[in-house]
This record gives C-alpha cells, structure tokens and sequence, in this order.
C-alpha cells in the first residue's frame, strides 16, 4: 500500500516535468530544421560563403564556380525570405527553451530581425543597415573579389581552376548588378560624399590601369595552375576573360562614379539621406546589439577619453615624459618606425610573429580550449591598401585547411608606429580574433547557421577586451611604451563613439572628426583620414569595439563577484567564447547561465 502511494505521487509529480521536456524537445528540433534549412538556402544564395568556409566539395561542389546574384530579383526575394523566416522562428514556442537552444533562438531572432528592419524601411544599397553605400573605398566587388579569388577559392585541380574563369565571369556581371543598385540609389540622392568618391575612384583606376599581364587576377590563377602542374593555357583563358567581361565592367562603375561625382556633397554623415536619422539608429543596433541612442554614446566616448588619458598620463610620468598634452605625448612616440623600405616591412612582419608566438605560450594560464587552426600574418595587397584599415583579419575556413590571416597595411610604415605594433598584433592575433574566431568556428554542438552569423559587438568588443587582457597577460610587463600603445588604441576606440555619433547624429564634418582625432591620438593625419573616411561608409560600425569591450569586462565582473572563489578566468572565457558569437544581450545570458552552473557545482 505504502509504496504504490508513493509511485502514485511520482508519476504526479513527473507527468509535468515529463511534459514539458517533450515540449522543449518538439520545439528545439523545428528550431534546429529551420536552422538546417535557413543554411541551405543561404549557401545557395551566397556560394562564395561555401569557399570561405571550406565546404565547397562533396555535395556543395556545385558552389565554387557561382557568386552572389545582386539583381532586383535577387534582392527582393532574399528580403521576402527573411521576413519568412523570422516569422516561422517566431511561431516556436521561446518560452520552453532553456540553455544553448535559448542562445540559439535568441541570436538567430536578432539577425532576422535587424535585417528585416533595414530591408523595411531603407533601400540603399539593396536593403538593411550599416553600409549605404554599394559603392566605395571599403564596398563594391571590385574592392574584394580579386583578394577573395585569391586567397579563398583553392586550385587544385583542373575542375577548380575552370571555376576559377566561371567566377571571373561572375565577378564582371556582379559588378554590373552593383552599377545597376548604385544607379537606382544616385537618383534616390543616396550619394556618397565627395571624398569617399575620390578614394574609391583611385582604387577602382589603380585596379584598371594595372598592365593585363601584371593584373591579380591573371597572376593568381598562373601561378597556382604552375604550382600544381595542371595543363592548359590558362594566361591566355584568363586573359580573355579579364579583357572582354572583367575590366569593362569595372570601367563602367568608374564612368558612374565620375559622372555622380559633381552631384556629390562634401557633408561626411547619413543624417543628410532621406530617414538619416532612422538609418543611424538601425545601423547602432547592428553592430552594436546594444540599445544606447545616439546622444548617450557620445557622452559615453567623451567620459572614456578623459578616463584613458588619466591612466596614459600617469605611465608617460613614470617614464620621464611629463610635458605636453596625452596626445602630444603619444604622438612623440609614434616618431619610432620601421623604415619605410619592403626590406624594414618584412623584418616588421618578422618580429611580429616572434611576438605572436610569445603570445601564444602565455595562453594556457587564461584558457581551457585553444584554437588549432594556424596564425599568419600577412601585408595587405598592394591594390586595396590605399583604403584599407591598418589591420584586419580573416577566419580560418571550417574544414582546417586554410589558416586565420592577420592582415597589416604597410602601405606607410608612419602610420604603424613601433610602440602600438603589439596591441595590433593582440588585437587581430592572439587572444583577439584569430582566437575568438577559430573557437567559435571548432566549437562542438552549434548549427553551423551559428558558425557563419557574426556581431561586430561581440567580436569587437572580445578583440578590445583582449588588449586589456594582454596587460593582466604581462605582454607589456617589462615595455612601458607598448602599454602606452594598448592605451593609446582604447582611446581611439573611446574617440571613435565620439567621431561615429559626431558625424552622423551631430552633423560634424569630416575635417572636424579627422582633427578630434589626430589632436586626441598624437596619430598621423593620415591614419586619421583613413580611419575617418571608413567611419563614412560603415555607420555605427566603429561603436561597437568599446561597447562590447565593456559588456565583457562587465559580465567578467559579474562572474568574478557571483563564484566568488570558484571562479575561474578560464572557465569564464571559454563559457562566453565556445557558446559562440552572439548579440550582447544574449552574451550576458551566457554568462548568466555560466555562473548558474557553476555555483550548482556542475
């Protein structure tokens, strides 16, 4: 009697338990088949996303000689297709997920949402938020389908190497989409400003007036044809292709340019296209994922640049440099280059990877799981390093084959001064984002939807966060001047909430941001021009390094006053990197869930 009074009680007390684990299982499996096909659809309408990844063979082979259809058509229904699909992630019951299906749902939602946003309100560009503009020093094909083609689309065999042509063709007629977009976006009076015209048109010309014989594209497919002895005459194939489709429709984007270029403003910031405002607006929620307006992030940059210079102050004091404002100070500094020879640019290279390896060795202290995908560094071509950052970097592919790149722009070796060489090589390197990034792309158990969706907050904000961490890492222990670098790069990404809002939501002009900058930074005005220009064409992109550095150091803080002694500054890293890039909000929900975990003592 007793005891089936006692089962009686089990089963009702488990009969809810048991239903709603059912239900949270029914409800993550339709998450997870939409997820499954949301991928499907998405390498179908970006192939060159399958070459990035690694995946284009097997049953995705038929993917490496197509590019991204830009037409009318092609923008339209990708625009149908999301709304679709938020919509059908939106009729899953939230509500009975928990954990990393949570996450899951949480940061697929953000993206569909966000995009479906921009594709509602704005058409610049072909739709969504965060770059106005098809066409500029950082946008358009013609800036990155020749190191694409290059450096991603592998030749091994002779199949590979008639891709190779067919994506040619298609780079030609992708660039003639983009005239089309552009052309409908000039008479809507979405025109850049005169000197992202300018910068775009010395790139586009420098690309076209290369010697056929010299031209990248030519050159890559020889050379790697060459290597793997695959028969053919491919010069002459690539040639053809490169004269006939390849430089006319790069031509008539130069023609277009040139042509808009009278109508063009010199007015730096979006609040002067039509719903400006409300484009600066959406484009702050993209890359940042954070819900700061416009005015509290300029406040936010100003408090953050009197904050860093305190801090740099006190170090230039301790070593002896005391006169001068915190910019004159760095500025000095900054006198203290490689010469500017390709024999110095080499020997920079050099002992960056001695520097990256040292880094490398320190890792273990701060982190459970390591990456295995290899670091190079590597110079910025030639062809795009008039407009390009002073660093940058691209993730290793999924299959392992291809190894994370850190890129540096040594097109004026004044503009990578020693004492910050360091901080970028942390920054773009280890543990920034070649750590970061290798992670997330090796990390167990996430749809692969979650490996290929990135967040500039997250990702950003991990790549700041490192720096400040390489000080707790003792990179700068015995080198005062490279801790000046890492504070001198956290005050420019302090002075980049100040310039990013000041143009686009104050009505600052470009002289006035390029002289807060270069005043602030102690920098080379052309850095600063540079920089300034790239802030342009990608609205709000440039907030999101600071933002995110401080949501992680405030969830860190958060974890560290919540275990108390049980916390672990490897476990904390590992909970917010191998649960993948997620939107800020959700990565404090890792965090959240991490220390919930943690003090269960699981």
């Amino acid at each position: 009697m007793l005891l089936s009074t006692v089962a009686a009680g089990f089963a009702a007390a488990s009969a809810p338990s048991l239903a709603r684990a059912q239900a949270a299982s029914e409800q993550a499996t339709r998450m997870n088949a939409l997820f499954d096909d949301m991928m499907v659809k998405l390498l179908r309408q970006s192939p060159e996303m399958a070459t990035g990844l690694g995946l284009d063979k097997g049953d995705l082979a038929w993917t490496k000689g197509l590019l991204t259809d830009r037409s009318a058509e092609a923008i339209a229904a990708g625009a149908a297709q999301t709304r679709q699909q938020l919509a059908a992630l939106r009729s899953i019951d939230r509500r009975a997920l928990s954990g990393m299906d949570a996450v899951n749902y949480d940061t697929v939602e953000f993206v569909l949402a966000v995009q479906d946003e921009g594709n509602q309100k704005f058409t610049y560009a072909g739709g969504g938020s965060g770059a106005p503009y098809v066409l500029s020093q950082l946008t358009g094909s013609y800036q990155q389908m020749p190191d694409f083609l290059d450096t991603q689309h592998a030749i091994e065999t002779k199949a590979d190497a008639d891709a190779y042509l067919q994506r040619m063709e298609g780079f030609a007629r992708l660039m003639d989409q983009e005239t089309l977009i552009a052309k409908r976006d000039y008479a809507d009076g979405v025109i850049p400003p005169d000197f992202v015209i300018d910068k775009a048109l010395i790139q586009m010309k420098s690309f076209a007036d290369t010697p056929t014989a010299d031209a990248p594209l030519i050159k890559s497919i020889v050379r790697r044809t060459t290597e793997k002895k695959i028969e053919g005459d491919w010069a002459g194939e690539a040639t053809k292709v490169y004269l006939n489709s390849v430089l006319p429709a790069l031509k008539r984007q130069i023609a277009l340019l040139e042509s808009v270029r009278p109508k063009a403003t010199h007015d730096a910031g979006v609040w002067r296209l039509k719903d400006g405002a409300d484009y600066y607006a959406t484009s702050l929620k993209n890359y940042t994922t954070a819900n700061l307006t416009p005015d509290e992030i300029h406040q936010l940059g100003l408090d953050m640049v009197k904050s860093i210079e305190a801090q740099a102050d006190k170090i230039f004091k301790s070593m002896g440099m005391s006169k001068g404002t915190v910019g004159e100070r760095m500025a000095e500094l900054g006198k203290d280059v490689y010469d500017n020879t390709d024999a110095a640019k080499e020997q920079l290279i050099a002992d960056l990877n001695v520097k990256a390896k040292w880094i490398e060795k320190q890792l273990p202290a701060y982190f459970g799981q390591l990456p295995k995908a290899p670091l190079e560094i590597r110079r910025v071509p030639k062809a795009t390093e008039a407009g390009a950052p002073a660093g940058y970097y691209s993730s290793p592919s999924l299959d392992g084959k291809r190894p994370g790149i850190y890129w540096i722009n040594l097109r004026d070796t004044k503009e990578q001064a020693k004492y910050i060489l360091s901080t970028l090589t942390v920054h773009e390197g280890v543990p920034g984002h070649h750590l970061q990034l290798s992670l997330s792309n090796e990390a167990k158990g996430l749809p692969l939807i979650r490996k290929v969706i990135g967040f500039s907050g997250y990702t950003e904000g991990w790549a700041l966060y490192s720096e400040e961490l390489a000080v707790e890492m003792g990179v700068y222990k015995t080198d005062p001047r490279g801790h000046i670098g890492m504070l001198h790069d956290a005050l420019f990404r302090a002075v980049r909430l100040v310039v990013d809002s000041g143009m686009h939501h104050k009505k600052w002009s470009r002289e006035q941001a390029i002289k807060y900058m270069a005043e602030t930074m102690g920098d080379e005005e052309s850095g600063s021009i540079t920089e300034i220009e790239r802030y342009c064409v990608w609205p709000g992109q440039a907030c999101s390094y600071m933002i995110g550095k401080i949501v992680w150091l405030r969830a860190r803080e958060k974890a560290r006053k919540a275990l108390g002694r049980k916390f672990d500054i490897r476990e904390f890293h590992d909970a917010g990197l191998l649960s993948g890039m997620t939107p800020l909000t959700v990565l404090e929900t890792v965090i959240d869930n991490y220390i919930a975990t943690r003090k269960a003592g699981k």
